[in-house]
């Protein structure tokens, strides 16, 4: 395995385990919501949303997780850098199309881990690419 695909995986557990993180403080806590992230209209944010931003960011952690265990599993790779794009979107569309959300370092860091993550995901691709044996077996 190349020396990238091994950064991109530790990365990715990084990434991970921080989306955790953000996910248990959305249940502990929604005034991280819109004290954080959501600054631009603190008063949409309730217990509800919170809850449903927490499980949307757990299930992206352990898709990326996945990912990082299994990083030749093309189909896992693929969905883990939608899960990117997703997030670069929500976050771009909450800043600059509904002004939910203000560009804070609440905002701007899941930005910048979004698009870091995207164009290494990107580069991965390439690496996987070249190495001997990673394309899929076809099934008879």
């Amino acid at each position: 395995m190349s020396r990238f695909l091994n950064v991109l995986r530790s990365w990715l557990v990084m990434v991970s385990i921080v989306a955790a993180g953000n996910s248990l403080q959305s249940f502990r806590d929604h005034t991280f919501l819109y004290e954080k992230l959501y600054t631009g209209k603190p008063d949409l944010v309730n217990g509800l949303q919170a809850r449903t931003y927490g499980i949307w960011t757990l299930l992206s952690s352990v898709v990326r997780c996945l990912c990082a265990i299994d990083i030749h599993n093309k189909t896992l790779y693929y969905i883990t850098l939608w899960t990117f794009f997703l997030a670069l979107g929500h976050f771009l569309s909450e800043l600059f199309v509904f002004g939910t959300a203000a560009p804070t370092i609440g905002v701007m860091a899941p930005l910048t881990v979004a698009s870091i993550s995207i164009l290494g995901m990107l580069v991965g691709l390439q690496h996987l690419e070249a190495e001997p044996g990673s394309r899929q077996k076809k099934r008879n």
